[in-house]
Order: structure tokens, then C-alpha cells, then sequence
């Protein structure tokens, strides 16, 4: 899936996106926990999980410095991650871990835009470069992870 998160035109609605985006990662992270059967991979899901959670947290105090409405889910697109999930759950481990490699290419693609949005804060950029490196990491591992199992 190609996403659009982070060619929005205003700071704004960037963030939110984020957020749906983020809710989505969440999702399909919990997924892949009851649906993993190796522990290692399971018990490195849930940290990287962590990191979604850490996220929202970031991006709710960003929305609400904005005087935004702070999103409490996902949106249709969670069907798509935990779809894929579960699809490749049929397969084992090593597919649940492509599958989730390749929901981790959005995240990765709109932390990378919204770190140069035009309107974000400093310390917004950061929060979004942090983000970015988690999702690269997260990625890589997920490509590693799935080859081994």
C-alpha cells in the first residue's frame, strides 16, 4: 500500500493523519502478537509496539498544542495491515513478519515527508526524525527476522 501521509497541505492535518496512520501500525502490531508463534519475534513486536504507543503519545500532545480533536483509532485502512496479517498467517511466522515489513514501508515514507513539512515545529521535526529512525529500524529487523524463521 502507497500512502499519502505527509503531502498534506497544512501541519495540522499532517498530524492527524499521522495519528490514524499510527492506530493502523497499532492494530496490525497487535495482530501479528497473537498470531506469532516464535517468542523471540513476539516478544520484539511488542517492543517495537512500544514505539507506535510512544508515538501516539508524541503526536496527541502535538494535536492538542494545535487545539485539535485527538483520534482514538484508526481508519479503513486497518483493515488492509491486520488484513494482511492475518492472510499471512497462514503461512507462518516468516510471512506475518513480510507482511508487517511492508506496512512498515508507510510508516517509514510519511515520518521521512512529515520531517520536512514546511510548517512543522522544531521540536515537531524532531519527534518525526525519532519516529523515522524507529520505522527504519523496525523495518530492517522485520526483513532479517523473516529470512531466519
Amino acid at each position: 500500500m502507497v500512502t499519502m501521509v505527509g503531502t498534506e497541505s497544512t501541519f495540522g492535518k499532517l498530524v492527524q493523519n499521522l495519528l490514524l496512520l499510527e492506530h493502523d501500525a497499532i492494530a496490525a502490531y497487535e495482530s501479528t502478537i497473537e498470531r506469532l508463534e516464535n517468542a523471540e519475534a513476539k516478544r520484539q513486536i511488542a517492543l517495537f509496539k512500544g514505539d507506535h504507543d510512544r508515538h501516539v503519545q508524541e503526536l496527541e500532545r502535538i494535536a492538542t498544542s494545535l487545539g485539535q480533536a485527538v483520534t482514538e483509532g484508526g481508519d479503513i485502512k486497518q483493515l488492509l495491515t491486520t488484513g494482511k496479517v492475518a492472510m499471512a498467517s497462514i503461512l507462518g511466522d516468516a510471512a506475518i513478519l513480510k507482511a508487517m515489513r511492508t506496512n512498515e514501508e508507510d510508516t517509514v515514507t510519511a515520518y521521512e515527508r512529515a520531517a520536512k513539512h514546511p510548517e512543522a515545529t522544531a521540536e515537531a521535526r524532531q519527534i518525526f526524525e525519532r519516529a523515522h529512525q524507529d520505522e527504519l529500524r523496525h523495518r530492517q529487523w522485520m526483513e532479517e527476522a523473516s529470512s531466519r524463521l
